[in-house]
């Protein structure tokens, strides 16, 4: 394999057979391609694009550049969820747990924040001695026993996806459908699936802000994956505005205990946390239809099951086992806390959904540059959803914040994040479409 020649080739628009995307992804994970070659070819990937069996050899390349995980002893459908990312999305913290109560096993490898989008991982650390890296016999332990387990990825796991990112990272060709895909897939591949739903997000607040942008990426996804051999599956949803009523790290996380204590529930992530769980417990074969699946979900949610299974996942691994229970006891508080007012009366109309997540980031809730450390306390709380009535001087957000001078530049943000109109926006639905 000359790596000049396969990049040459894809430069000039032919169609790479399997064998040479195999050879150069092999290359690649063994440290015998420089950066230069690296760029080279996801530059040359960029402008010319790929086909779909270009597509699928690439993710199988990258899912076989590292360790696959196994899970023959477990006798559960295999399944899990992706998000492409938002503002106030801490749907995997619910779902894995709910649909894990209805007999699902759901090993999930999370990331953390990306850009102006919170992350998974970054929301769990917020609570003490939760490990999000253990190693794989506690891993495969917790899924076996708790029945899920939401984890970071390790060095073993598609270790050519992380040499290829870290290269487009730095060459301007994060946004290639392809190497979205292969890169998103890959993991999912190597954490041996059988079944995967995707959450796609199109909106301000979302990477994809164009809807037939959104779609192109949700099908290339599926139709990879498929091609792939696992069961997937997408739902296009709304990032117009933050999906639940915070947005920070230990805000959502205990949002999501509240959730799942039956303390509250947030109308869009209500809809959006059951849709997801229903499409993967009849993606799974778990129900027969998605009424059957919301039915269990709902069951498993006021029964007190799912949180009994996200209990027993944070505790096994090394969290606190009355977590549920006593959320203040653990979850520390930011030392300021600061109403966003109302500057007229009026509808909430439209969100920049984008900027409230920026605004998580400038509080301390998120990284400018990858060595910086987090503030898992800031954030905001109580946000309301759009097509509120509100009158002025009305608090429509709590800030959440280190000092109060930070506070009193997020409450401005936030503010200026908002449009209130005399007239009722119309409503926009969360889930826009299924592929």
């Amino acid at each position: 394999m000359i790596p000049q020649e396969i990049i040459r080739r894809k430069r000039d628009g032919d169609e790479l057979d399997a064998a040479d995307i195999s050879s150069f992804i092999a290359a690649l994970a063994a440290g015998r391609l420089s950066e230069g070659q690296i760029g080279a070819f996801a530059m040359a990937v960029w402008f010319k694009g790929m086909s779909r069996a270009e597509t699928v050899a690439l993710t199988l390349a990258m899912a076989d550049s590292g360790d696959r995980l196994q899970w023959a002893d477990i006798d559960r459908p295999i399944a899990d969820k992706h998000s492409t990312g938002g503002v106030g999305d801490n749907v995997s913290l619910m779902l894995a747990p709910i649909t894990a109560a209805c007999g699902l096993a759901v090993p999930m490898i999370s990331g953390r924040g990306l850009g102006h989008t919170g992350g998974t991982l970054d929301k769990l650390e917020s609570i003490p001695g939760y490990r999000i890296t253990p190693d794989a016999d506690l891993f495969h332990k917790v899924v076996k026993k708790a029945g899920c387990a939401i984890i970071g990825q390790t060095g073993t796991l598609a270790p050519a996806d992380g040499r290829l990112y870290a290269v487009r990272d730095v060459t301007a060709t994060v946004d290639s459908i392809p190497l979205i895909t292969a890169s998103i897939l890959s993991k999912k591949l190597a954490a041996g699936l059988e079944t995967l739903v995707l959450d796609v997000k199109v909106g301000n607040g979302a990477f994809m802000a164009d809807r037939g942008q959104a779609e192109i990426l949700a099908q290339s996804l599926v139709e990879v994956a498929n091609g792939a051999g696992v069961k997937t599956s997408a739902l296009i949803t709304d990032m117009n505005q933050p999906l639940a009523d915070s947005a920070g790290n230990a805000v959502e996380m205990r949002n999501c205990l509240d959730f799942l204590a039956g303390r509250k529930r947030d109308t869009r992530l209500d809809i959006v946390v059951l849709a997801f769980a229903a499409e993967m417990l009849v993606k799974s074969g778990i129900a027969a239809s998605p009424d059957e699946a919301e039915g269990m979900a709902r069951q498993a949610l006021s029964s007190g099951k799912a949180a009994e299974v996200f209990a027993r996942m944070v505790s096994m691994l090394g969290g606190p086992t009355d977590l549920i229970e006593n959320p203040d006891r653990y979850l520390v508080r930011a030392p300021v806390e600061k109403p966003v007012l109302a500057a007229r009366s009026g509808w909430l109309s439209a969100c920049d959904a984008r900027g409230v997540g920026l605004s998580v980031i400038d509080l301390g809730g998120g990284r400018r540059h990858p060595s910086d450390r987090i503030d898992h306390r800031v954030g905001f709380s109580e946000l309301l959803p759009l097509g509120t009535r509100v009158t002025a001087g009305e608090p429509i957000a709590l800030v959440h914040a280190a000092d109060e001078a930070a506070a009193e530049r997020a409450a401005a943000a936030l503010a200026m994040h908002y449009r209130i109109t005399d007239d009722k926006p119309e409503t926009t639905p969360v889930i826009a479409g299924l592929v």
